[in-house]
């Protein structure tokens, strides 16, 4: 089952607490989701789909020894064998001010909300526009 976005922006959510991109950092020496997030999509723009961020996210902070490749293969299976939230419920939308660009072949991007090229994609008519999941209930 393929749970990627293509050609879409996620925009910020409503209830964002910041006004600009924010580095999110570790909390209790422990990297959380967003920090695991950010540094696989920070430095390397349209390389991971949706599911590679939700999974490496996952499986980094199980903190593995090195696995061999057939045991992360039968863990991914297993992650994505049940439901699991879309990068509309990341907390980088949600919380730390980056919207997320998916292109055709479902690769993600961070675009900080501050930037032209975020306005660009909300301005735009290339893209399909999502809100990223509001923290609180309406």
């Amino acid at each position: 089952m393929d749970v990627n976005y293509y050609r879409t922006f996620i925009a910020v959510a409503d209830d964002c607490p910041v006004t600009e991109g924010v580095v999110p950092q570790a909390r209790g020496g422990k990297k959380t989701v967003a920090v695991l997030q950010y540094e696989m999509l920070a430095g390397n723009p349209y390389v991971y789909t949706q599911e590679d961020v939700l999974f490496e996210s996952w499986l980094r902070r199980q903190e593995p020894a090195d696995l061999p490749e057939n045991e992360v293969a039968r863990l991914r299976d297993e992650f994505f064998a049940k439901p699991q939230p879309c990068v509309r419920a990341s907390p980088l939308p949600k919380k730390f001010g980056w919207g997320l660009a998916c292109d055709a072949e479902g690769r993600v991007a961070l675009c900080p909300m501050e930037s032209k090229e975020y306005q660009d994609f909300l301005a735009g008519d290339t893209m399909k526009i999502l809100k990223a999941m509001r923290s609180a209930r309406a």
